[in-house]
C-alpha cells in the first residue's frame, strides 16, 4: 500500500452518493477545498463517532472553505441509512470495489484481533481546488479527527 502524500495530484473519481447520484471530485473542487476521508464501515462505533464529530463541526470546516466527503466500501443503501440515522450534513460516497481507495493508497493489509485481511485504512486527504493534496491526516483517534483537521486549517490560515 503506497498512500498518496502532500504534493501529489488527487486521482479524479466519480462515485454514487447516499441518494444514488453521481458525484465527481471535479464537481466538488469547483465549490472549494475538499476533505476526503476514508472510513472502514458505516454505522460501526468508531466510524459513527468520527462522522458525528464532522457533522457537529461542519460550520467550522466551512469557514475554512472546506467541504467534507466520506468514502467507504459500503453500498449506497447503507450510506443512506447512515446519513438519515445520524443526520449527517455532508456527502458520503460508495466505493464498493475499492478502486478509488486503491488509487489513494488506503486499501491494504490490516490486522485486527490477530487476523489479517485487506481493508480500508482510516486516512483523510485535504485537497486544494487545483486538485493537489495539501495535507494527509493519518494519525488521529476517531473522536479527535475533526479537531486535528481544524487545528491544521487554523495553523495554515495564519501562516
Amino acid at each position: 500500500m503506497k498512500t498518496l502524500t502532500a504534493g501529489d495530484k488527487a486521482p479524479q473519481f466519480t462515485l454514487l452518493d447516499a441518494q444514488g447520484q453521481s458525484v465527481s471530485l471535479t464537481d466538488l473542487l469547483n465549490q472549494g477545498r475538499v476533505l476526503v476521508y476514508f472510513y472502514p464501515k458505516a454505522m460501526t462505533p468508531g466510524c459513527t463517532v468520527q462522522a458525528q464529530q464532522l457533522r457537529d463541526h461542519h460550520s467550522q470546516l466551512q469557514q475554512h472553505q472546506v467541504q467534507v466527503v466520506g468514502i467507504s466500501t459500503d453500498e449506497v443503501k447503507r450510506l443512506a441509512k447512515f446519513t438519515e440515522r445520524d443526520q449527517l450534513n455532508f456527502t458520503l460516497l460508495s466505493d464498493p470495489d475499492h478502486q478509488v481507495a486503491e488509487q489513494f493508497g488506503v486499501w491494504g493489509l490490516k490486522k485486527f484481533m490477530g487476523r489479517e485481511y485487506d481493508g480500508l485504512h482510516r486516512i483523510s486527504f485535504l485537497i486544494e481546488q487545483d486538485g493537489t493534496i495539501s495535507h494527509v491526516f493519518n494519525k488521529f483517534k476517531t473522536k479527535d479527527h475533526h479537531q486535528v483537521v481544524l487545528e491544521h486549517l487554523q495553523a495554515t490560515a495564519t501562516s
